[in-house]
């Protein structure tokens, strides 16, 4: 956490906690390697299924709190995709739940001691941020064929400026993937990278070290809503996407 330097002072390394790391020994990390990264990955998805499946098996009238946790949630996601994209929308309700689940626990699991946050990886949001891109890209050709192509026409401008504005309609459409994982990813590593500096100055002053203390305190309180804030930023983006794809013409 926090180690004396050679010249004797304080040496905090707040980006160490992202380093992928082999789960089974060794340094050599490859495509197929067992890592960290897989580890919390595989917890994340353990942790829906328990949430979604084992914690809704009773289907109690009056529900337990895994229950009443996973009928909000479940309620919570399907407005928001009715209230952005439509009824339409809703055909990818399954998709769009996954999606938040996933980042929501992966974003709270890494709040653990000694956990991993794999959203704190462009590797990992990145891949979330692409499927949607691609996702929405195949259903708005799909659904409307080349009329997709009227979403970079702005046909409410003046006529001369229209493929100018075209020209950077298409490129923020391209640039989607890249805003919208790396707004994730971004706040999750600083959030962390922060908490980590300040343990190791309370590591560092030991008895002295209370104001290091409130101020992680506060600050895991603040990552703690930051982690569902993200996770619902990323999926209202995924249904304001969707929404486009369906609906061009709007």
């Amino acid at each position: 956490m926090a180690t004396e330097a050679e010249g004797g002072g304080i040496k905090i390394d707040p980006m160490g906690q992202f380093v992928v790391e082999p789960l089974f020994g060794g340094d050599h990390v490859a495509w197929y390697t067992p890592t960290n990264v897989t580890l919390w990955m595989a917890i994340t998805v353990l942790a829906v299924i328990v949430l979604l499946v084992l914690g809704t098996r009773g289907r109690a009238i009056v529900p337990s709190r895994s229950q009443s946790v996973a009928e909000l949630t479940y309620g919570f996601i399907h407005q928001m995709i009715e209230d952005v994209a439509g009824k339409d929308g809703l055909k990818y309700f399954p998709y769009i739940m996954t999606l938040f689940l996933f980042i929501v626990f992966g974003n709270t699991l890494g709040l653990l001691p000694t956990a991993f946050t794999t959203t704190s990886h462009l590797a990992v949001t990145g891949v979330l941020a692409l499927l949607v891109f691609v996702t929405v890209t195949v259903i708005g050709f799909v659904k409307n064929g080349a009329s997709f192509l009227s979403l970079f026409w702005v046909s409410a401008a003046p006529l001369a400026l229209r493929p100018v504005l075209a020209v950077i309609e298409l490129i923020s459409y391209f640039v989607r993937p890249v805003s919208h994982s790396v707004r994730l990813m971004g706040n999750m590593m600083a959030g962390h990278a922060v908490i980590k500096v300040f343990a190791g100055f309370a590591g560092a002053l030991g008895l002295g070290a209370v104001f290091p203390v409130v101020a992680i305190v506060a600050i895991y309180g603040l990552e703690v809503m930051v982690a569902f804030v993200q996770a619902y930023v990323f999926t209202i983006l995924t249904c304001v996407y969707l929404k486009d794809a369906l609906h061009p013409h709007h």
